[in-house]
Formats: structure tokens, sequence, C-alpha cells
């Protein structure tokens, strides 16, 4: 099963050039389920739908919540928010919640979805934490949130909850550790999940967040990775190890930069092995 993250740079840049570089990406990935972040939709129109239209894709978005925090940075207040699901299988269940907010009122939020994969049913989950570089607490707190919604939604099927998104936070940081919940005390008891990029070469670049990028470039920080994929142990007999993992998103498309962010790229183990 092959699974990504992206964050889609909702509105921002040109994003009519963008759109046609992300389904070119997506095109060439064929994956099998895709969770989304900065998802635009506005009069009846969604990202999201129309790349799983093109893509032969099953879709779910959920909002953000309030979006006039997003909304006054492109000056238009008709434009929404949030997080998608796109999947080669249908989606038999979705819910959405908001993340608590900082002091500047951005709209952050998570996505469930429950697809009905052919091995066994997947929980998949994609999310999107605070970006101020100072946010620590409070991404803590949006992790706490977030593990405890994979909670209530993960079910007891025998394939691993798989939980997608950019957490706007460093691998070593104390919010993805929460997360994880195997360096540090997890935030919900007995809870925890492995980011697959620890089965990377490491020799592979990393940084989802790259200076390289002439959209990063500006920002003059340093290169890191921030977007993530985590599943919980494995399931029965190998039920959604990790195979593989990589970036991808992470160059021009007939000259136009994706995103602001790289995709991460993971292959799960979906099927019993042969004895």
């Amino acid at each position: 099963m092959r699974v990504v993250t992206w964050n889609l740079w909702w509105r921002f840049g040109p994003w009519q050039e963008r759109q046609k570089a992300i389904l070119a990406v997506l095109r060439e990935l064929r994956p099998d389920v895709v969770g989304l972040q900065e998802v635009w939709e506005q009069g009846g129109e969604n990202l999201a739908e129309w790349l799983a239209g093109e893509l032969g894709l099953h879709w779910a978005w959920g909002s953000y919540g309030d979006p006039e925090a997003w909304q006054r940075r492109i000056g238009d207040p008709g434009v929404g928010v949030g997080n998608a699901v796109l999947s080669r299988w249908p989606v038999r269940e979705q819910a959405a919640i908001g993340l608590p907010t900082g002091a500047n009122g951005s709209g952050r939020g998570a996505l469930y979805t429950l697809l009905d994969a052919p091995a066994a049913p997947v929980p998949f989950f994609t999310a999107h934490l605070s970006s101020a570089t100072d946010a620590s607490a409070l991404r803590c707190r949006q992790v706490t949130s977030l593990v405890e919604f994979v909670a209530r939604h993960r079910g007891d099927g025998p394939f691993p909850p798989v939980v997608t998104g950019d957490f706007n936070a460093w691998p070593d940081s104390d919010e993805v550790r929460l997360f994880g919940g195997y360096r540090t005390a997890p935030a919900v008891p007995g809870q925890v999940f492995f980011d697959v990029w620890e089965y990377a070469d490491p020799g592979a670049p990393a940084a989802t967040w790259d200076t390289a990028n002439p959209y990063v470039a500006p920002t003059f920080g340093p290169s890191v990775r921030v977007d993530y994929i985590h599943v919980a142990p494995p399931g029965r007999d190998g039920l959604g190890h990790v195979r593989a993992v990589r970036r991808a998103g992470d160059a021009p498309v007939d000259g136009v930069w994706p995103s602001d962010h790289a995709a991460v790229v993971a292959d799960l183990g979906a099927e019993t092995p042969a004895t």
C-alpha cells in the first residue's frame, strides 16, 4: 500500500499552475492513499475533489474550522481550508475536528477516514499543526488532541492506524516525541506510533521544508523534515510494516514547483505474507 502525505500550500503563490504540477506528481506516484493538508474549497469547488476525479480515486475533506486568519492572508473571504484524503478504496467512515489554536487564531485540524482496503479496513488520519517557530507548547496540545482523536477512531481491526500530516516540527521536538510515545510517555497510555522515516536510507534527502525550494528560500531558515507518516506497530502477520520511504514533489514540474513542502511517500505491507 503506497501512502503519501503532502501539504499543498493552499491558494498561495501561482496556485493554478501549481495545481497542475501537483496532479502530475501524484499521477506519477500512483498512490493508494494520500493525506493532504492546506486543501482549498470555494463555491462548491474543492481541490481534493478535482484531484480525485483526475486520478480516479475516492476522496474526503474536512474543514480546519474558522478560516478567517487564513483568508486575511490572501484577501479572499470566500476560500475555505482543510485536510483531505484521496483513496483507491471507498471511504466507509469520516470525521473531522479542529485542533487548539494559538494567539493568532489560525485554524488547524485533523481528518479521520476508514478505508475499505482489501486486506483489512485501514484507519487513516491526516492533520496540520501550527507553524510558528515558538509554538512547540501549542503543538503539544494539538498532538494530545490528535492522539485522543485517533484513539476514538482507531478501531480494533488488524491494520494499524496510519497518521499523516504536516506537524511543522523537527523530528527531535517535544511534540513529535509526544506523538510517537516511545521516547517519552505517550499522550494516550499504550498508544504509540513509529515515524516511517526511521526506515529510510540514512543518506536519502530528508528535508520536506527545503531551502532548495524557491518558495522556502526567502525564509533563510534551515532545511528540515516537518512532514510525517506515522504508523502504529504492525498488525497480524506484519500488516502495515514499512517496506520503503522517500521524498517526492521535491523538484519543479515544467518549471513550476508544486508546493512549498515536499511530500513523503511510504510503501506499507498490505497483504498477509505467504508461508
